[in-house]
């Protein structure tokens, strides 16, 4: 009985230690053999892995490190005299904390912004960065992170940072809007594709496909509609309030009816901008500091700070894995060398072969030839397109200012039912608001404008 616990526990422990060592490899390094080069992907999976450490690291200095530094500030001395820097003028606890919070988020948000901003230029000069020297790059992050805390709060994180802040997470908003829309079509396509299959193989199969297409848009846009009947129970009563709901239904019966009378389109896409351009609506009301329409004045707003952390993570799935994100953010330009191409295999069927770009359906005689030109001379070898990467970079730099102005609603000072500066509030509430209403004339253009220019191509 011994020897058999023995053997099951070691076989556990070997198992362990094998799945560890892989995971780490993948985060840290190349996840295969050191004869095969990473491919392109590796580097924005790791990307996007390094923003789920600066989310990590916000929180923890958002929630555990700044509290501590205001019960404790006679005991940390330089560090709390930095940290703390314009937060003493707040008589209330409270407020010293969630100025203090707000202080930490920025301090690792800038931190992220200028390793991706330093990455963009560097990627721009040697395309295969983005991809190598991972351990390096997470060593330098942390390195950033922790040279922060001995800066002082201003001007460089309270004033710099902050608006420099707002301005990525407006961008990121109208960003995130393609996103949705980019994720709404593929979704639908997806789903229309397994539909002409099933139908194919057996008559009335397909049904079932386009049923759950429909399903999910009825789901969204009830989503959409529950959402407007929230916002109309709790933030009416003052006019900027009503006039933000009133445009929001406005635009979404416009994009729908848009959408139905045309070909432009699918009704998945337009449930999925409308449910968007909701949750955009309630984050801008939810910072409108006139308390006659908005019962959470002066709290933090936890609904509003979890759905924002939610859209982030949706936004880091497409950036890290979505195959049509490879194509967005590091296409070559038109009269470079196409990303993917069409080949016949011997039986004739169509099948997509990518070349050393990006390792996906490459054929095995092709893999090997490219493999060893890449052995032989990476840099050489490595395709034009590459040098596109940098939107990748500037994508997750606005990512972050999204992140750090979600946690610290645009900037707000908010405790003991009060908020210290009401006018950060109204600034953060415009700002999303004219992103709101941006987005949502860009697909009601995108749907119309076909149809007024039949003679140009929109595709």
């Amino acid at each position: 009985m011994g020897s058999l616990v023995s053997c099951v526990a070691t076989g556990l422990g070997f198992c362990f230690c094998s799945a560890c060592s892989s995971l780490l490899g993948a985060c840290c390094g190349n996840d295969k053999p050191s004869t095969v080069p990473p491919s392109v992907t590796s580097g924005r999976k790791r990307s996007v892995f390094l923003l789920v450490i600066a989310l990590g690291l916000a929180l923890a200095f958002q929630y555990g490190v700044a509290p501590w530094l205001v019960d404790n500030e006679d005991f940390t001395g330089f560090i709390a005299e930095n940290w703390l820097e314009g937060c003493e003028q707040y008589d209330s606890v409270e407020l010293r904390e969630s100025c203090a919070g707000n202080q930490g988020v920025y301090r690792v948000s800038a931190s992220a912004v200028v390793f991706f901003c330093l990455a963009a230029i560097v990627v721009v000069a040697k395309p295969t960065f983005n991809r190598e020297v991972w351990p390096a790059k997470y060593v330098l992050f942390l390195f950033l992170c922790a040279a922060t805390i001995f800066i002082p709060n201003e001007p460089l994180f309270s004033d710099v940072f902050l608006n420099v802040g707002r301005v990525g997470g407006a961008a990121f908003i109208c960003l995130q809007q393609l996103i949705v829309i980019d994720m709404a079509y593929a979704w639908n396509d997806s789903w229309v594709a397994k539909a002409d299959t099933a139908e194919s193989e057996e008559m009335g199969s397909g049904r079932k496909w386009l049923g759950a297409i429909l399903t999910s848009a009825f789901c969204m846009f009830a989503g959409a509609i529950g959402g407007i009947a929230v916002l109309f129970i709790h933030f009416t009563g003052c006019t900027s309030n009503d006039a933000f709901i009133i445009v929001t239904i406005i635009m979404m019966v416009l994009i729908t009816a848009a959408q139905l009378s045309g070909e432009e389109g699918n009704l998945l896409s337009s449930a999925a901008v409308s449910l968007w351009a909701v949750f955009l609506c309630y984050t801008a009301v939810a910072k409108n500091p006139d308390e006659s329409c908005n019962p959470q004045y002066g709290e933090q707003d936890k609904i509003g700070v979890v759905l924002s952390i939610i859209v982030m993570g949706i936004s880091m799935c497409w950036t890290g894995w979505s195959y049509t994100a490879e194509d967005r953010l590091t296409q070559a330009k038109s009269n470079e060398e196409p990303l993917v191409r069409e080949s016949s295999n011997s039986n004739g069927s169509s099948r997509k072969v990518s070349g050393v770009v990006t390792g996906y359906g490459t054929s095995p005689d092709e893999e090997d030839r490219h493999e060893e030109a890449i052995d032989e001379d990476d840099e050489a070898n490595s395709p034009k397109h590459l040098s596109n990467s940098w939107k990748l970079n500037i994508m997750l730099a606005c990512i972050t200012c999204w992140m750090a102005m979600a946690l610290t609603s645009w900037g707000e000072i908010i405790g003991d039912g009060t908020a210290a500066n009401a006018s950060v509030g109204r600034v953060g509430m415009w700002i999303v608001i004219s992103s709101q209403w941006l987005v949502l004339a860009l697909y009601l253009w995108t749907l119309v404008a076909p149809r007024l220019f039949p003679d140009r191509d929109f595709s």
